[in-house]
């Protein structure tokens, strides 16, 4: 067990995963095996003092070099150092023996394959921030970076440095850059805890050649298009030089003083040569600890990483400010969640934007009104969505975005449609859907994740064919359809074309549940099918059925998962690629795409993931995982408040809807009516 020097430590999260022990607060270390304090802060000293008394070693923890998506996060990745801490120049840590320390070959490999991820996924120490988009940044044709840091920082003080370094290090910029601009970088903490910096920005306006980016935006772009880098000890330094700029120090940050950046003072006698793979296997790799956000776990750097690229990636795709127009009060804190990164307003009056919007609205309509000059993302449930209803208001782990279209208007591109003609589909890409189809296969998964009731094969000979019914008011039946747009026309199709074939109709689950109004005649499907089925999920009925003849439903993109053969009587999204037979061909698409290459842009591409764990953007791989989670849980049930309006919904829609023959007892008389067939 390690005691703890502050009760705020007692708080971070994942504490245990960090320290690989129990860690309480308290005064005494008796019986303990540490003591540990943060950095140089009071709980630091005590920390120091009570490991003495104890005669256990002290640990000092502060922040790892990447550290979480938000500042106001709690961290994912500490340093643990049982010597000093890192920022302290004036005394060895464990970061400096750790630098020291030469690499084998595949450390060395290791560290430049983190080189090149760092720079291809744009990360910082924090990546909540959008680029920069300073207009006057962007038009300097060469400029060097002068980094500011919030007064009175730690790590000033403890590098060796003071107020007059800044004044220093600006001069020197100025004068060994006469052909370049000078942009100062405000600390972060100048728009997050309004802290104040070293330089005063009255003075610095006053020359002409200095441009001050006061906006509270990411880092990487600014360090990868300056010359060269000055800081004082701030960690863009560090990160400078991992995008293999010139770096110049006018304090002693932990990686200044072995030969890799310029600097103003001597360094310490126990910092000697060492290459930048040294510096960051040790900085990224050996000294840090990293916990998995999603599955609380330790994890290694490269895990940490990709998850924060993710976010970046996220994080930028659409303009900085987005205006919702329609959504409900339940899904708007959904769609900040999903469009995180841009900054969201909700209006009610379309006529009131401005112009070049860009303008949020849900599936395919268009508010009358919007600015002609507006770009449009259509929202929209994905394709792995929950455990429960849509209708229900269940929440949703996927949704997509689409700036073209939307995916199930097969008469206009959508952007679902440009990522399958035009991908370049890799082998690594083409294996990752492969595995990620297989596990959806094998764990059962579809998009809804609902029923139990089992379902066994008829004992016959006959091909088993399922028509899965779609709500007719669905915009899919409006836009991706050209002959039959009815469950009923759907049914009676099929009969015509495998007369011979074990029809299995099963109605879709928001109309069984009654919160979505039965297609017009569908009470007749009983005449033309073999059996109906309620209660079994999907997916068990995916695995023992033949094929799947369909309108536009997303179940024949789950029966080409499963190996099924599947004939669209419409033009869904997964048609028309040579995977399906398709009685309305969609003579814009010409590509043959193989399945995985459709699973690729369909679930891997197209949608956009967001975690029920965290509340961060995430993979399809880890949606799976959620969803078989949430499921084995009991996921699905309707919170109280929604049981109490289930009924009267349900009711409403059964006053306007006509009857059909959901119920167990109707299912079973028309199986005994029409197995002879």
């Amino acid at each position: 067990m390690i005691t703890l020097a502050s009760r705020g430590i007692a708080d971070i999260p994942h504490l245990r995963v960090f320290l690989g022990e129990d860690a309480v607060f308290m005064r005494a270390a008796a019986g303990a095996t540490a003591a540990a304090g943060w950095g140089t802060k009071p709980s630091g000293d005590r920390a120091r003092t009570m490991a003495a008394k104890a005669g256990v070693p002290y640990l000092l923890l502060e922040d790892g070099f990447l550290r979480s998506v938000k500042r106001n996060d709690p961290p994912l990745s500490l340093v643990v150092d049982d010597i000093g801490i890192y920022y302290d120049a004036s005394r060895p840590s464990r970061l400096e023996k750790l630098i020291a320390d030469p690499l084998d070959a595949e450390q060395a490999i290791r560290a430049r394959a983190l080189i090149e991820s760092w720079r291809k996924a744009r990360v910082s120490k924090y990546n909540h921030a959008r680029e920069c988009e300073d207009r006057l940044l962007h038009r300097l044709a060469r400029y060097v970076l002068v980094c500011d840091q919030t007064f009175g920082d730690a790590s000033i003080g403890y590098g060796q440095a003071d107020k007059s370094s800044f004044t220093r290090m600006l001069d020197a910029a100025i004068a060994e850059n006469p052909d370049c601009a000078v942009v100062i970088k405000t600390h972060p903490d100048a728009f997050a805890r309004k802290k104040r910096g070293y330089f005063d920005h009255s003075v610095l306006g006053k020359n002409p050649r200095i441009v001050l980016v006061a906006e509270d935006c990411h880092p990487v772009g600014l360090i990868e298009g300056a010359e060269a880098v000055y800081t004082v000890t701030s960690q863009m330094g560090f990160e400078a030089l991992i995008w293999g700029r010139k770096v110049r120090c006018f304090g002693m940050p932990f990686y200044a003083g072995w030969g890799l950046t310029g600097d103003e003072l001597p360094a310490p006698a126990r910092r000697g040569k060492a290459d930048l793979e040294q510096l960051v296997h040790a900085a990224l790799v050996a000294y840090p600890r990293y916990v998995d956000p999603e599955t609380g776990g330790r994890c290694e750097v490269e895990r940490f990483l990709a998850h924060l690229a993710l976010q970046r990636q996220m994080r930028e795709r659409f303009a900085r400010k987005v205006h919702a127009v329609g959504f409900s009060l339940w899904k708007r804190p959904i769609l900040r969640r999903f469009l995180a990164g841009s900054d969201i307003r909700f209006t009610r009056h379309p006529s009131n934007l401005p112009a070049s919007a860009t303008v949020a609205v849900w599936g395919s309509g268009k508010p009358q009104g919007l600015p002609a000059d507006s770009t449009v993302l259509r929202i929209e449930d994905g394709f792995l969505r929950s455990v429960g209803l849509g209708a229900d208001l269940t929440h949703p782990l996927s949704w997509v975005s689409d700036d073209l279209g939307i995916y199930y208007n097969s008469r206009s591109p959508s952007r679902l449609d440009r990522i399958l003609q035009e991908t370049d589909f890799d082998a690594g890409l083409v294996a990752r859907a492969r595995r990620l189809r297989l596990r959806i296969s094998e764990a059962g998964i579809t998009k809804y994740n609902i029923g139990t009731v089992p379902w066994k094969r008829p004992d016959t000979r006959r091909q088993v064919i399922l028509v899965p019914g779609q709500v007719e008011d669905d915009a899919s039946l409006r836009l991706g359809t050209l002959g039959p747009r009815t469950n009923i026309d759907l049914v009676r199709a099929v009969r015509v074309a495998e007369p011979d074939a074990y029809l299995v109709y099963k109605p879709h689950p928001d109309v069984a549940a009654g919160l979505r109004t039965a297609g017009r005649d569908e009470g007749e499907v009983a005449s033309w099918c073999d059996e109906i089925v309620v209660g079994p999920s999907m997916a068990h009925l995916l695995e023992q059925v033949d094929a799947v003849h369909t309108l536009t439903s997303l179940t024949g993109f789950e029966a080409l998962m499963r190996g099924r053969n599947v004939v669209c009587y419409g033009q869904p999204f997964y048609a028309g690629w040579g995977l399906t037979r398709d009685m309305y061909p969609i003579g814009h698409r010409r590509r043959r795409l193989s399945l995985d290459e459709l699973v690729a842009g369909s679930l891997i591409l197209y949608p956009a993931y967001v975690s029920r764990v965290t509340g961060r953007f995430t993979t399809p791989e880890r949606a799976v995982e959620e969803l078989i989670a949430w499921r084995a849980a009991g996921g699905g049930g309707l919170p109280l408040w929604r049981r109490t309006l289930r009924p009267l919904f349900s009711l409403s829609k059964k006053l306007t809807s006509p009857q059909v023959p959901w119920t167990k007892s109707a299912s079973a008389a028309v199986m005994e009516t029409n197995h002879g067939r």
